[in-house]
């Protein structure tokens, strides 16, 4: 039994290979005529897209912060590469006004406008 918990310890300090998931964090604001109701049928629309990239979106709105009209996206992907996946899916069928994340985009660009955007890794 010694034996074995004596390994037990060892193994906790063999080194592990680190994993990061990517967090995509993006500062917007409605535009007038847009309700949050509306947006969040689009990010379910998109969310619906980017299961298979293994993206996943979440909307957090301030509930105390000086600034009440800034609300965030937060994207998470299992980690970087399939953020860039994801990405490259996105950016290249915006070439296709008829494809799925075009149309997603234009929806998008109607109801809200970024105020800024940041890239995490999320320990």
């Amino acid at each position: 039994m010694k034996k074995l918990l004596f390994a037990a310890v060892l193994l906790s300090f063999a080194p592990t290979s680190a994993h990061a998931e990517h967090w995509d964090v993006i500062g917007q604001k409605l535009k007038n005529g847009c309700t949050m109701g509306q947006y969040m049928a689009i990010v379910k629309d998109f969310n619906t897209w980017g299961k298979s990239y293994g993206y996943s979106t979440t909307i957090i709105t301030p509930i105390q912060d000086a600034d009440q009209a800034t609300f965030w996206w937060i994207g998470k992907t299992p980690n970087a590469a399939k953020f860039g996946a994801a990405w490259d899916a996105w950016r290249d069928a915006q070439a296709d006004a008829s494809s799925a994340p075009a149309k997603l985009q234009a929806r998008f660009d109607a109801c809200a406008d970024n105020t800024s955007r940041s890239g995490y890794d999320a320990w």
